[in-house]
């Protein structure tokens, strides 16, 4: 082995360590996350340019799944290839996962039928606090002109008042669609794709195909179970505040794999927990089978984190080839643009539709307010931020 290629190997292995230190401490969901890719893998690493992220951050954007995992798998596919990029995911996903799939077990376990976690009643407010400064973040970053300001509040407006999940990919391909017109981006240098290989995609509508079949045969709860998270995976747009509400309607509501209380336990530890928010399906998964035992709860971790990440995972191999080819066309680049900006209000939205279900009171206000001035004005970290809203929890 060369010298060159030692030195290649180091560097990807100090890589997957910078990926590890982000999921032990990136809390906040994808607004967030967002910002702290940017500040450990652009501005004090190097591995990729601000450009590059913002790319990568617009196309993960249109896509459905988790964001924040498919920009963090993206960059490693741009790094690495393909093997780097199931690293990378196992990487950043297994921290959060494991917490989730542990705090089942202990439900479980300790026989918690009706658990008071009122020790989390500040995490929400928290959390809102997160939010608000990924927006003031991200506002800095991509808003630089005044159709992006135009769009960004056009987009926070539309996403608060028109409630589907659907409104999130619809916006960012409208602000994607002015962006360029607004640039008058030229269409001569556009040119047909050619050698697509479609492998992911058949994989990924095959899977979708195979597991709505096998359920409805074998009606087997973990099938069911997977081949629910998997369409939600395969579906969902817009980060976990729009998975989570989804899951409560069809796991809690319809199916009744869920007891109300046991879905929100879960919900008030996402909270805490770093990494990324639709780890949420490992819960969910082991918790549905519960009266299994112990083994039967480990399976279902696996189900669910295996089928909420996988849609979005062959999605993301299935397209980044295509984007590495056609990311410098004149249209596309003007486009990420309008993509970006629109982006930045559905930050705000999202801020927005946390806030809302909370109770408006001194406390919770100061939590808010507490943890954004934290955010603004220290370098305190952010799990810092969190065990300290644990702690007033318990004592008050």
């Amino acid at each position: 082995m060369d010298q060159s290629t030692k030195i290649k190997k180091i560097k990807l292995l100090l890589y997957l360590l910078d990926v590890l230190k982000l999921a032990v401490t990136a809390f906040g969901g994808p607004q967030m996350h967002f910002t702290q890719f940017y500040k450990t893998l652009v501005k004090k690493r190097t591995y990729l340019t601000e450009e590059e992220l913002k790319e990568l951050h617009s196309l993960c954007s249109m896509l459905p799944g988790p964001t924040s995992t498919q920009t963090i798998t993206a960059i490693g596919y741009k790094l690495g290839g393909p093997l780097l990029a199931f690293a990378t995911l196992t990487v950043w996903v297994l921290p959060a996962s494991l917490i989730m799939l542990s705090f089942a077990l202990m439900l479980t376990l300790f026989d918690i039928s009706s658990p008071k976690l009122g020790f989390l009643k500040y995490l929400q407010p928290m959390a809102v606090g997160f939010i608000f400064y990924a927006a003031y973040q991200i506002k800095n970053i991509f808003i630089t002109r005044l159709h992006h300001w135009v769009l960004m509040i056009i987009a926070a407006v539309l996403a608060v008042v028109i409630h589907t999940p659907y409104v999130f990919p619809l916006l960012l391909l409208l602000g994607g669609v002015v962006s360029a017109r607004l640039n008058r981006a030229n269409y001569s240098d556009v040119k047909p794709i050619k050698n697509i290989s479609w492998t992911n995609f058949i994989v990924f509508l095959g899977v979708f195909l195979l597991a709505a079949l096998l359920g409805a045969l074998t009606k087997n709860p973990a099938v069911l179970i997977f081949e629910n998270t998997y369409r939600y995976g395969s579906i969902v747009f817009g980060g976990g505040h729009v998975l989570i509400p989804m899951m409560y309607n069809q796991f809690v509501e319809f199916k009744h794999y869920l007891e109300p209380n046991t879905f929100l336990a879960g919900i008030g530890v996402l909270q805490a927990v770093p990494g990324p928010v639709f780890s949420f399906s490992t819960y969910t998964g082991a918790m549905a089978l519960a009266n299994w035992g112990i083994g039967g709860q480990v399976l279902g971790g696996i189900i669910g984190t295996v089928a909420i990440f996988l849609p979005g995972i062959l999605l993301i191999f299935f397209v980044y080839p295509i984007w590495t080819k056609i990311k410098k066309y004149s249209p596309i680049k003007h486009a990420i643009e309008g993509i970006n900006a629109t982006s930045a209000g559905l930050v705000i939205a999202s801020a927005y539709l946390l806030f809302e279900p909370i109770e408006v009171n001194q406390a919770n206000m100061l939590v808010l307010l507490g943890t954004l001035f934290l955010l603004l004005t220290t370098k305190i970290p952010s799990p810092i931020v969190v065990f300290i809203c644990i702690w007033a929890g318990f004592a008050f």
